[in-house]
Protein backbone atom coordinates (compact mmCIF):
# COMPACT_ATOMS: atom_id res chain seq x y z
CA UNK A 1 0.00 0.00 0.00
CA UNK A 2 1.12 3.71 -0.82
CA UNK A 3 2.92 5.02 2.11
CA UNK A 4 0.26 7.70 2.71
CA UNK A 5 -1.68 5.37 4.51
CA UNK A 6 0.84 5.01 7.08
CA UNK A 7 0.28 6.31 10.60
CA UNK A 8 -3.56 7.97 10.25
CA UNK A 9 -6.64 6.25 11.51
CA UNK A 10 -9.37 8.03 10.09
CA UNK A 11 -12.24 8.79 12.90
CA UNK A 12 -15.95 8.30 11.72
CA UNK A 13 -17.27 10.03 15.25
CA UNK A 14 -19.47 13.39 13.82
CA UNK A 15 -20.17 11.78 9.91
CA UNK A 16 -22.88 10.88 8.06
CA UNK A 17 -23.98 7.58 8.70
CA UNK A 18 -24.00 6.33 5.35
CA UNK A 19 -20.82 7.35 4.87
CA UNK A 20 -19.09 6.37 8.21
CA UNK A 21 -17.26 3.56 6.60
CA UNK A 22 -15.92 5.53 3.58
CA UNK A 23 -15.56 8.83 3.81
CA UNK A 24 -14.70 9.40 7.96
CA UNK A 25 -13.68 12.94 9.82
CA UNK A 26 -9.48 12.31 9.85
CA UNK A 27 -7.94 12.62 13.44
CA UNK A 28 -5.43 15.58 13.07
CA UNK A 29 -2.02 15.28 15.28
CA UNK A 30 -3.89 18.15 17.45
CA UNK A 31 -7.02 16.02 18.05
CA UNK A 32 -8.89 17.54 15.93
CA UNK A 33 -11.04 16.29 13.41
CA UNK A 34 -10.64 17.44 9.31
CA UNK A 35 -14.06 15.91 7.60
CA UNK A 36 -12.06 13.97 4.09
CA UNK A 37 -14.00 15.19 1.25
CA UNK A 38 -14.28 18.56 1.16
CA UNK A 39 -15.23 21.70 -0.72
CA UNK A 40 -12.68 24.09 -2.61
CA UNK A 41 -12.99 27.92 -3.29
CA UNK A 42 -10.19 27.69 -5.34
CA UNK A 43 -8.80 29.33 -8.44
CA UNK A 44 -12.26 27.78 -10.32
CA UNK A 45 -14.02 30.60 -7.76
CA UNK A 46 -11.46 33.58 -7.86
CA UNK A 47 -12.43 36.66 -7.74
CA UNK A 48 -10.55 39.18 -10.25
CA UNK A 49 -12.35 42.06 -9.58
CA UNK A 50 -15.01 44.40 -7.82
CA UNK A 51 -13.85 43.42 -4.08
CA UNK A 52 -16.19 45.48 -2.61
CA UNK A 53 -19.67 43.47 -3.97
CA UNK A 54 -20.39 40.30 -3.64
CA UNK A 55 -20.37 38.14 -6.91
CA UNK A 56 -23.87 36.10 -6.14
CA UNK A 57 -22.16 33.56 -8.47
CA UNK A 58 -20.07 32.41 -6.05
CA UNK A 59 -22.26 32.71 -2.75
CA UNK A 60 -24.62 30.66 -5.06
CA UNK A 61 -21.78 27.93 -5.51
CA UNK A 62 -20.49 27.88 -2.04
CA UNK A 63 -24.21 27.27 -0.97
CA UNK A 64 -24.89 24.83 -3.67
CA UNK A 65 -21.83 22.83 -1.91
CA UNK A 66 -23.43 23.51 1.53
CA UNK A 67 -26.48 22.23 0.49
CA UNK A 68 -25.42 19.07 -0.86
CA UNK A 69 -23.77 18.43 2.87
CA UNK A 70 -20.38 19.79 2.14
CA UNK A 71 -19.75 21.13 5.18
CA UNK A 72 -15.86 21.39 5.30
CA UNK A 73 -15.33 24.46 2.97
CA UNK A 74 -11.73 25.60 2.09
CA UNK A 75 -11.39 29.20 1.16
CA UNK A 76 -8.60 32.00 1.06
CA UNK A 77 -7.82 35.31 1.21
CA UNK A 78 -5.70 35.05 -2.09
CA UNK A 79 -9.01 34.00 -3.69
CA UNK A 80 -10.54 37.39 -3.16
CA UNK A 81 -13.99 35.47 -1.79
CA UNK A 82 -14.03 35.25 2.05
CA UNK A 83 -17.04 37.33 1.58
CA UNK A 84 -18.89 35.42 -0.01
CA UNK A 85 -18.00 31.85 1.55
CA UNK A 86 -19.18 33.64 4.79
CA UNK A 87 -22.21 34.62 2.79
CA UNK A 88 -23.07 31.08 1.90
CA UNK A 89 -22.37 29.69 5.64
CA UNK A 90 -25.24 32.36 6.84
CA UNK A 91 -27.51 32.09 4.13
CA UNK A 92 -26.92 28.66 4.57
CA UNK A 93 -28.41 28.28 8.36
CA UNK A 94 -26.53 25.84 8.77
CA UNK A 95 -25.20 25.80 12.42
CA UNK A 96 -21.72 26.41 12.61
CA UNK A 97 -20.46 23.85 14.80
CA UNK A 98 -21.24 21.57 12.09
CA UNK A 99 -18.87 23.54 9.66
CA UNK A 100 -15.43 22.97 8.90
CA UNK A 101 -14.00 26.48 7.49
CA UNK A 102 -10.66 26.40 6.23
CA UNK A 103 -8.77 29.58 4.89
CA UNK A 104 -5.56 31.01 4.35
CA UNK A 105 -2.81 33.98 4.98
CA UNK A 106 -0.80 35.11 1.70
CA UNK A 107 1.95 36.60 3.90
CA UNK A 108 1.78 39.80 2.36
CA UNK A 109 5.04 41.79 2.77
CA UNK A 110 5.13 44.02 5.57
CA UNK A 111 1.84 42.43 7.01
CA UNK A 112 1.92 40.56 10.82
CA UNK A 113 -0.28 37.19 10.24
CA UNK A 114 -2.34 38.73 13.21
CA UNK A 115 -3.52 41.54 11.20
CA UNK A 116 -4.19 39.30 7.81
CA UNK A 117 -6.27 36.79 10.31
CA UNK A 118 -8.66 39.79 11.44
CA UNK A 119 -9.37 40.87 8.35
CA UNK A 120 -10.27 37.02 7.07
CA UNK A 121 -12.66 36.89 9.97
CA UNK A 122 -14.27 40.04 9.26
CA UNK A 123 -14.69 38.76 5.75
CA UNK A 124 -15.93 35.56 6.50
CA UNK A 125 -18.12 37.34 9.47
CA UNK A 126 -16.94 34.26 11.84
CA UNK A 127 -15.36 34.24 15.43
CA UNK A 128 -13.16 31.48 14.66
CA UNK A 129 -11.95 29.17 11.63
CA UNK A 130 -10.98 25.82 12.18
CA UNK A 131 -8.10 25.88 10.08
CA UNK A 132 -5.65 28.40 9.34
CA UNK A 133 -2.86 27.80 6.75
CA UNK A 134 0.20 29.61 5.42
CA UNK A 135 -0.50 29.54 1.33
CA UNK A 136 2.79 28.92 -0.01
CA UNK A 137 6.16 28.95 1.44
CA UNK A 138 7.45 30.68 -1.57
CA UNK A 139 7.35 34.19 -0.38
CA UNK A 140 10.46 33.31 1.90
CA UNK A 141 12.61 32.97 -0.92
CA UNK A 142 14.25 30.21 0.85
CA UNK A 143 14.95 31.95 4.47
CA UNK A 144 14.58 29.77 7.25
CA UNK A 145 14.55 32.57 9.60
CA UNK A 146 11.28 34.11 7.53
CA UNK A 147 9.61 30.74 7.44
CA UNK A 148 10.20 30.28 11.21
CA UNK A 149 8.89 33.87 12.51
CA UNK A 150 5.69 33.11 10.18
CA UNK A 151 5.20 30.24 11.94
CA UNK A 152 5.52 31.81 15.45
CA UNK A 153 2.69 34.33 14.21
CA UNK A 154 0.64 31.32 13.36
CA UNK A 155 1.13 29.58 16.80
CA UNK A 156 -0.16 33.05 18.41
CA UNK A 157 -3.33 32.51 16.47
CA UNK A 158 -4.01 29.25 17.58
CA UNK A 159 -2.79 29.94 20.96
CA UNK A 160 -6.10 32.53 20.78
CA UNK A 161 -8.23 29.67 20.53
CA UNK A 162 -9.24 32.05 16.87
CA UNK A 163 -8.20 28.60 14.58
CA UNK A 164 -8.68 25.38 16.20
CA UNK A 165 -5.65 24.31 13.65
CA UNK A 166 -2.80 25.82 12.33
CA UNK A 167 -1.26 24.18 8.94
CA UNK A 168 0.80 24.81 5.83
CA UNK A 169 0.15 24.82 2.28
CA UNK A 170 2.43 24.09 -0.99
CA UNK A 171 5.07 23.07 1.51
CA UNK A 172 8.25 21.05 -0.21
CA UNK A 173 10.60 19.39 2.29
CA UNK A 174 13.07 21.70 3.17
CA UNK A 175 10.16 24.50 3.89
CA UNK A 176 8.93 21.60 6.55
CA UNK A 177 12.24 21.02 7.92
CA UNK A 178 13.03 24.49 8.68
CA UNK A 179 9.70 25.31 10.30
CA UNK A 180 9.90 22.05 12.82
CA UNK A 181 13.50 23.22 13.66
CA UNK A 182 11.86 26.00 15.99
CA UNK A 183 8.21 25.46 16.27
CA UNK A 184 6.17 24.49 19.32
CA UNK A 185 3.12 23.43 17.55
CA UNK A 186 3.91 21.42 14.47
CA UNK A 187 1.17 22.06 11.52
CA UNK A 188 -1.32 19.73 11.39
CA UNK A 189 -1.45 19.93 7.80
CA UNK A 190 0.21 20.38 4.56
CA UNK A 191 -2.40 21.29 1.56
CA UNK A 192 -0.83 20.45 -1.59
CA UNK A 193 -1.74 19.68 -5.07
CA UNK A 194 -2.01 15.48 -5.57
CA UNK A 195 -2.84 13.71 -8.16
CA UNK A 196 -1.52 10.40 -10.05
CA UNK A 197 0.66 12.72 -12.07
CA UNK A 198 2.41 14.64 -9.41
CA UNK A 199 2.67 12.24 -6.33
CA UNK A 200 5.80 14.18 -5.17
CA UNK A 201 8.26 11.18 -5.28
CA UNK A 202 11.23 13.27 -5.41
CA UNK A 203 13.36 15.03 -3.28
CA UNK A 204 12.76 13.34 -0.10
CA UNK A 205 9.24 11.57 -0.94
CA UNK A 206 7.44 14.68 0.67
CA UNK A 207 4.15 12.05 1.67
CA UNK A 208 6.50 9.99 3.55
CA UNK A 209 7.89 12.86 5.22
CA UNK A 210 4.69 13.96 6.33
CA UNK A 211 3.61 10.73 7.24
CA UNK A 212 6.66 9.84 9.77
CA UNK A 213 5.94 13.83 11.54
CA UNK A 214 2.25 13.44 11.75
CA UNK A 215 0.99 16.08 9.25
CA UNK A 216 -1.94 15.27 7.44
CA UNK A 217 -2.15 15.50 3.43
CA UNK A 218 -4.78 17.63 2.58
CA UNK A 219 -4.87 17.43 -1.84
CA UNK A 220 -6.08 20.08 -3.99
CA UNK A 221 -6.60 19.18 -7.81
CA UNK A 222 -7.15 15.70 -7.40
CA UNK A 223 -8.45 14.98 -11.09
CA UNK A 224 -6.01 16.68 -12.77
CA UNK A 225 -5.68 13.67 -15.01
CA UNK A 226 -9.08 13.71 -15.86
CA UNK A 227 -9.92 17.37 -15.98
CA UNK A 228 -6.49 18.72 -17.33
CA UNK A 229 -4.49 15.86 -18.28
CA UNK A 230 -6.47 13.44 -20.45
CA UNK A 231 -5.07 10.76 -22.73
CA UNK A 232 -2.46 9.57 -20.12
CA UNK A 233 -1.42 6.38 -18.70
CA UNK A 234 -4.12 6.65 -15.80
CA UNK A 235 -7.21 6.76 -18.41
CA UNK A 236 -7.52 3.18 -19.03
CA UNK A 237 -7.19 1.66 -15.55
CA UNK A 238 -9.98 4.70 -14.36
CA UNK A 239 -12.08 3.44 -16.89
CA UNK A 240 -11.41 -0.49 -15.94
CA UNK A 241 -12.21 0.61 -12.38
CA UNK A 242 -15.17 2.42 -13.05
CA UNK A 243 -16.85 -0.09 -15.12
CA UNK A 244 -15.90 -2.24 -12.36
CA UNK A 245 -17.83 -0.69 -9.54
CA UNK A 246 -20.68 0.99 -11.74
CA UNK A 247 -19.00 4.66 -11.13
CA UNK A 248 -17.17 7.22 -13.12
CA UNK A 249 -13.59 7.68 -13.61
CA UNK A 250 -13.86 10.52 -11.44
CA UNK A 251 -15.52 8.71 -8.38
CA UNK A 252 -12.09 6.32 -8.31
CA UNK A 253 -10.00 9.68 -9.04
CA UNK A 254 -11.54 11.09 -5.77
CA UNK A 255 -11.54 7.25 -4.13
CA UNK A 256 -7.84 7.04 -4.93
CA UNK A 257 -6.41 10.20 -2.94
CA UNK A 258 -9.39 8.86 -0.02
CA UNK A 259 -8.52 5.32 0.21
CA UNK A 260 -4.52 6.93 0.31
CA UNK A 261 -5.93 8.80 4.13
CA UNK A 262 -5.51 11.73 2.02
CA UNK A 263 -8.30 14.79 2.62
CA UNK A 264 -9.52 15.26 -0.48
CA UNK A 265 -11.02 18.73 -2.02
CA UNK A 266 -13.52 18.98 -4.74
CA UNK A 267 -14.23 22.62 -6.75
CA UNK A 268 -16.84 21.46 -9.12
CA UNK A 269 -20.03 24.10 -9.13
CA UNK A 270 -22.10 21.59 -10.54
CA UNK A 271 -24.78 20.83 -8.50
CA UNK A 272 -25.67 17.39 -9.70
CA UNK A 273 -21.92 15.97 -10.05
CA UNK A 274 -21.67 17.30 -6.29
CA UNK A 275 -24.57 15.09 -5.51
CA UNK A 276 -23.57 11.91 -7.17
CA UNK A 277 -19.95 12.61 -5.59
CA UNK A 278 -21.99 12.53 -2.06
CA UNK A 279 -23.60 9.37 -2.83
CA UNK A 280 -21.38 7.03 -4.60
CA UNK A 281 -18.02 8.15 -3.24
CA UNK A 282 -19.21 6.31 -0.13
CA UNK A 283 -20.09 3.13 -1.90
CA UNK A 284 -17.23 1.72 -2.70
CA UNK A 285 -13.64 1.69 -1.78
CA UNK A 286 -10.03 0.51 -4.33
CA UNK A 287 -8.67 -2.22 -3.11
CA UNK A 288 -4.81 -1.90 -2.05
CA UNK A 289 -3.61 -3.05 -5.30
CA UNK A 290 -5.58 -0.84 -7.50
CA UNK A 291 -4.30 2.21 -5.29
CA UNK A 292 -0.42 1.09 -6.16
CA UNK A 293 -1.61 0.42 -9.54
CA UNK A 294 -2.80 3.89 -9.71
CA UNK A 295 0.07 5.19 -8.36
CA UNK A 296 2.65 3.20 -10.73
CA UNK A 297 0.56 4.31 -13.85
CA UNK A 298 0.73 7.96 -12.88
CA UNK A 299 4.43 7.86 -12.51
CA UNK A 300 5.00 7.45 -16.13
CA UNK A 301 3.88 10.86 -16.71
CA UNK A 302 4.60 13.92 -15.00
CA UNK A 303 1.95 17.23 -15.15
CA UNK A 304 2.45 20.26 -12.48
CA UNK A 305 -1.04 22.31 -12.67
CA UNK A 306 -0.22 25.36 -10.25
CA UNK A 307 2.62 27.47 -8.90
CA UNK A 308 4.94 26.07 -12.15
CA UNK A 309 7.49 29.16 -12.16
CA UNK A 310 8.71 27.78 -8.58
CA UNK A 311 9.25 24.70 -10.10
CA UNK A 312 11.86 23.31 -13.25
CA UNK A 313 10.46 21.58 -15.93
CA UNK A 314 10.46 17.96 -15.04
CA UNK A 315 10.35 18.46 -11.17
CA UNK A 316 8.44 16.18 -9.78
CA UNK A 317 8.89 17.68 -5.67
Amino acid sequence: MNSATAGFQPDASGTDPKQSDYIPNLKLNDGNEIPMLGYGLGTARFKRANFDKLDEDIVNAALTAITNGYYHLDGAEAYGNEAELGEAIARSGVDRSKLFVTTKTSCRPGESVETAFNRSLSKLGLDYVDLYLIHSPFWAKGSAAELQQKWAEMEAIRDSGRARSIGVSNYLRDHLEATLQTARIPPAVNQIEYHPYLQHVEGGDLLGYLREKGIAVVAYSPLTAITRAQGGPVDPVYDRLARKYGVTPGDVGLRWCLDQGIVTLTTSAKEERLRDWKQRVPLFKLTPAEVDEIAERGKEKHYRVWWTKEFDEGDKR
